[in-house]
């Protein structure tokens, strides 16, 4: 294959067969660049290894970004067919240690390579097809089909490079040598590093709805920021320069280190960066797929928590300040520097978009204006952590990319690197990673008399989420008791045997914890990570805070500790995932009680599941459903309501009637009653719904 032939593609433009013609060409160059990337592995045998323990072995993330298309095209409704359910389902969820993303490796058969590279096969003529035939006007925007595929080649291209990182970590026994991926063959002494002065300046980050380019949800709205005058270290910090502090101790001087960063220290039992390779009394350093001599002027790869304590060990060592830089100083720098966005800016220009090397390069070889590499290169950690911006709203077809990230755990990675390519290079990306996660990533410092505000109640400012929490945690209202309560209270009631139960649909968890009250383990299922990490954050860090809307922009703000509630002895029975309802992965079985509240009428599919689910119970075990059976085509195609609409005869179709029809020959009606719940929108305006609850015993 040819080398990237452009970065990206214009959301604009005057002709749609020739804008179609340039997203294929887009389309393939990612889709065949990944694979070329999987190609570094010796053989089929290294896909089922892991380079990094707390990472999946590398046949999921060959296989993920391809399920990546077909589940989010099914789940916006776009495509209606599955083409392979199982891969759908075990390649969907795992890349960010997130609670929810389910690393037991005893839960997985991974298929074979050759079934995958089919598979991929299979989804490149798929999207390929779609690309030409999908409705498209210009210019293109969120709430069009070609969006999504948009989004999928722009994820794609973020596992490109983090799949290089992973490659990178493989041992190089399992490595080979791919003409495609050039190493840069020149390196010197480490140059000496010297401060130079930023001027203050007042900045304005966040992209409005008119943005040439596709963009991910956290990179719109708007943040504006006056930014005091810094210093900013003229070259990014080199391997060389990175020495002094290993030399030194710096490793083992616990002083130099926050809590986490000890905690990674004696996780890791780390010594030295990682892709620096100790060999008697000097190192090595491991490229892509070979061991070199210290490229001593290349800058240091390295984690945010050994970036922040080498610069704690700097301002020890020299009486003076230093701190990696804020998001906004960053933007000051990049403005100092003149740059011009993609696709006026030339990737000649940088160390990015693999155009010059497949490796790091010299921190004194690509200027802009007095600092180097303000682009490419390497990512330069930050002291920010990722928050949105004002007016972010969650993009409905992937609400778990940006908000997870919420968490004040997340810190913001600037500038792009060699591997770096698509929405990566462009002037308004916002990637955010764990502290101790590794990518092509180093820092640069600065002395600055700002420091970044804390946070110390994130309030879920999602208002969907912030209504839910009120919902499930919040008061009630008009004499109707907590629906969570009262639902877990009646399946518990109807269960015989109490050992596993399943709470899908949980939304933010309360009916899971309730649950756990009888059950000796409860797992709690939702499609939203979103609602997900409610749960997880109540267990594990003991509390949630939300807002609740009082009146036009006036909310008031909650806080929930798990003792209030009484989970604090409940906790080690609960676990939260996310998942879908429809193509639930294989290990989600063995249960006494499944509950799904008020889901199969929001269900793509709501067949799909209600087929299978008496093979994930255990015998004589429980299917408790609620729905207030609101039948809508935003969340079902009406080809797959159960109810709600006449047949070909005229006779009214009852949701209740099909689910006999569904369930009949497997479970027994057992009990059925209509159970109220109200739900918050403001201080004056609630909503008031009765749910019919059946309960279903498997025969």
């Amino acid at each position: 294959m040819s080398k990237l032939s452009h970065y990206s593609v214009l959301l604009d433009g005057k002709s749609i067969e020739g804008k179609r013609q340039e997203i294929l060409e887009y389309f393939h160059n990612t889709y065949e660049l990944y694979e070329k990337v999987f190609e570094l592995l010796k053989d089929d045998t290294v896909f089922y290894k892991k380079s990094e323990i707390t990472r999946h072995p590398m046949i999921f993330y060959f296989g993920h970004t391809a399920t990546f298309f077909i589940n989010k095209l099914i789940n916006m409704k776009i495509i209606t067919q599955r083409i392979d359910a199982n891969f759908e389902s075990i390649f969907a969820v795992g890349v960010d240690e997130m609670a929810w993303d389910d690393m037991d490796q005893t839960r997985y058969n991974w298929p074979e390579v050759s079934d995958v590279r089919e598979y991929r096969v299979k989804v490149k003529a798929l999207v390929s097809r779609l690309i030409m035939e999908l409705p498209l006007t210009l210019p293109i925007k969120e709430d069009s089909a070609m969006w999504i595929i948009l989004m999928g080649i722009e994820h794609e291209r973020i596992h490109i490079e983090t799949s290089l990182v992973l490659h990178r970590q493989m041992p190089l026994e399992f490595i080979r040598e791919v003409e495609f991926f050039p190493l840069c063959e020149h390196s010197s002494f480490a140059p000496q590093n010297a401060m130079v002065s930023v001027e203050s300046a007042r900045v304005t980050l966040g992209i409005g709805e008119g943005c040439s380019l596709y963009s991910w949800d956290n990179e719109y709205g708007v943040y504006k920021k006056e930014v005091a005058g810094f210093e900013a270290s003229k070259y990014l910090v080199s391997n060389g320069e990175f020495m002094t502090f290993v030399v030194e101790g710096g490793y083992e001087n616990r002083e130099y280190w926050d809590e986490e960063g000890e905690a990674f220290l004696r996780q890791t039992e780390a010594k030295h960066p990682p892709f620096w390779i100790k060999e008697g009394d000097s190192f090595k350093y491991r490229a892509l797929s070979s061991l070199i001599d210290m490229p001593l002027d290349w800058p240091v790869d390295v984690n945010a928590l050994e970036a922040e304590a080498f610069c704690r060990y700097k301002s020890q060592k020299e009486g003076v300040v230093y701190t990696l830089p804020s998001e906004a100083e960053y933007r000051v720098m990049y403005e100092r520097a003149d740059l011009k966005d993609i696709p006026e800016f030339h990737e000649s220009r940088a160390n990015l978009n693999f155009y010059h090397y497949a490796s790091s390069s010299p921190v004194n070889e690509f200027n802009f204006n007095g600092l180097y590499d303000i682009v490419g290169n390497v990512w330069q950690w930050s002291r920010t952590p990722i928050r949105p911006f004002e007016g972010f709203r969650v993009h409905e077809a992937y609400d778990d990319f940006s908000v997870p990230t919420f968490d004040e755990k997340h810190a913001l990675i600037l500038g792009s690197s060699w591997a770096s390519s698509g929405n990566l290079i462009t002037k308004n990306s916002r990637y955010a990673f764990r502290k101790h996660f590794f990518q092509n990533a180093g820092f640069r410092y600065v002395i600055t008399q700002k420091r970044e505000e804390s946070v110390e109640d994130i309030y879920e400012s999602d208002a969907l989420v912030s209504q839910y929490c009120e919902f499930q945690y919040g008061e009630t209202h008009f004499g109707v008791e907590n629906f969570a309560i009262s639902t877990a209270e009646l399946a518990s009631r109807f269960t015989i045997n109490r050992d596993k139960a399943l709470d899908l649909g949980c939304a933010t968890g309360r009916a899971t914890y309730e649950l756990a009250k009888t059950f000796e383990s409860v797992e709690g299922i939702d499609f939203s990570a979103r609602f997900v990490q409610v749960g997880v954050k109540l267990k594990e860090e003991g509390s949630i805070a939300f807002l609740t809307l009082d009146e036009g922009e006036l909310a008031t703000k909650k806080r929930v500790t798990i003792e209030e509630l009484g989970y604090e002895t409940l906790k080690n029975r609960v676990s939260f995932w996310q998942g879908d309802a429809c193509n639930l992965k294989p290990n989600f079985s063995g249960y006494d009680l499944i509950m799904a509240t008020n889901l199969i009428d929001r269900l793509y599919n709501p067949k799909l599941f209600l087929e299978g689910v008496d093979e994930r119970l255990n015998k004589d075990a429980i299917l408790v459903l609620t729905s207030p059976y609101t039948w809508q085509e935003s969340s079902t195609a009406k080809e797959f309501w159960l109810g709600g609409y006449e047949d070909e005869t005229g006779k009214a179709v009852k949701t209740i009637e099909s689910l006999q029809i569904l369930l009949g020959e497997k479970f027994e009606l057992i009990h059925r009653e209509d159970l109220a719940f109200v739900i918050k929108e403001t201080a004056r305006k609630y909503q008031h719904t009765l749910s019919e609850v059946s309960v279903w015993r498997k025969r």
